[in-house]
């Protein structure tokens, strides 16, 4: 939820707390804005007025301020409003995942097998081409009533087995909810998710919930120290040894915890994490069937981590040196392409940045459509962008849905 707004308190002001929150120096905030510190420290102490509407969402995005008024004082401004879509679907997930069955339904409840096929084939379209959240989004009601229902009536190991597949379900309905003006929702599957993977008793299901919820702490400003523990907490139920799977989910923690220490500034940290989960990768001889980790996605995640220390010349060399067309989910790799456009926009570099979100667009355009970057980026081009690309950057923000901004 947003914090109350406080009315005494100046835009600069308000800026501020929200930095110190998250735990921000004036350098990184900067940099994740396409700004100087410099610039930050002006807001802060009130010689800069308020910024126009692509950079003000922006900002509020990074410092993870769901409303606006939060940073402006004006209450009848969301940020949600702009910088979020809300898909079609929304309102049908949305009362799946608030609809309590309290009585036990008459019929028998699919046979384990059967549903465990259900979710592996909710995650192959997730991954693959085209409308990849209206595909997800059209089995997630029924699927988790049934996985509830299957794994309220099973015993023993297949009861654990369910509620594993139980959790699998609440990620994939995280995933479909991200980016949409819904926050209490993917807060509330995330905590499910971890829920059901506890109640299962794997540390398999466990670390999958714990990657899973870094997200949801990274969106909700959650400091990186409770990040980093339950990373780290989850990872030390695995033995990386045992088998590829188990390494494979450590490697994630590992690369959760390079990406919340990048996201506060502390390169050290950030590539020591980082480092390990490379190892972990290299070691595997192909990728996670969902999760999709491997050398690909920690290769690709090396942008994010750069782009994140806003090491614009870094994340760039990086992008340059990323393969992801071994990587076998189109919204990971429309995702890396979303990344290396954010890479470019840190070198100033617009041409480029439109160029990978045609590039991204081309691959899942649902995965760009609910991106906040993409959104803010093409709508701020399409306005004062250069001329050579002020055309495209317009042709995507119409395809995008993205609301012109004054």
């Amino acid at each position: 939820m947003p914090e109350p707004t406080d009315t005494t308190q100046t835009f600069g002001q308000r800026v501020r707390r929200l930095r110190e929150r998250r735990g921000m120096t004036r350098p990184v905030l900067g940099g994740l804005v396409g700004r100087s510190a410099e610039w930050v420290k002006a807001i802060e102490c009130g010689r800069l007025a308020v910024p126009r509407l692509p950079v003000l969402l922006r900002l509020a995005d990074v410092l993870a301020a769901q409303d606006l008024a939060e940073l402006t004082g004006d209450e009848r401004l969301t940020a949600s409003s702009y910088s979020k879509a809300a898909h079609d679907a929304l309102p049908a997930v949305a009362e799946a995942l608030t609809t309590y069955q309290l009585g036990a339904p008459d019929e028998q409840p699919d046979p384990a097998g059967a549903l465990l096929d259900r979710v592996a084939e909710a995650w192959r379209l997730w991954h693959a081409a085209g409308a990849h959240r209206t595909r997800v989004a059209a089995l997630l009601p029924d699927l988790l009533a049934d996985v509830q229902h299957a794994a309220r009536a099973a015993t023993g190991t297949e009861r654990r087995q369910l509620l594993a597949a139980q959790a699998e379900v609440y990620h994939l309905a995280q995933l479909f909810l991200s980016f949409q003006p819904v926050p209490e929702l993917v807060m509330l599957t995330g905590d499910r998710a971890m829920t059901a993977a506890q109640e299962a008793d794997s540390p398999r299901a466990i670390a999958s919930a714990a990657w899973y919820m870094n997200h949801v702490f990274r969106d909700a400003g959650e400091r990186h120290e409770a990040r980093v523990d339950l990373a780290m907490r989850a990872a030390d139920l695995l033995d990386p040894e045992r088998d590829a799977d188990s390494r494979a989910r450590w490697g994630l923690l590992h690369l959760a915890a390079a990406l919340s220490y990048a996201k506060v500034g502390r390169r050290g940290d950030a590539e020591r994490y980082w480092d390990c989960a490379d190892c972990a990768a290299r070691s595997l001889a192909g990728v996670h069937p969902y999760l999709m980790f491997g050398r690909g996605m920690v290769d690709a995640y090396a942008v994010t981590m750069r782009a994140d220390l806003v090491q614009g010349r870094e994340a760039v060399e990086a992008a340059e040196r990323v393969d992801v067309s071994a990587v076998p989910s189109a919204t990971r790799r429309a995702f890396h392409a979303v990344e290396t456009a954010r890479a470019y926009a840190l070198q100033r570099e617009p041409v480029a940045v439109v160029h990978m979100l045609q590039k991204a667009w081309a691959e899942s355009p649902e995965t760009v459509r609910y991106n906040l970057f993409a959104r803010g980026t093409v709508a701020e081009v399409a306005v004062s962008g250069p001329a050579t690309v002020r055309r495209d950057a317009e042709v995507l923000r119409q395809r995008m849905g993205v609301p012109v901004t004054a």
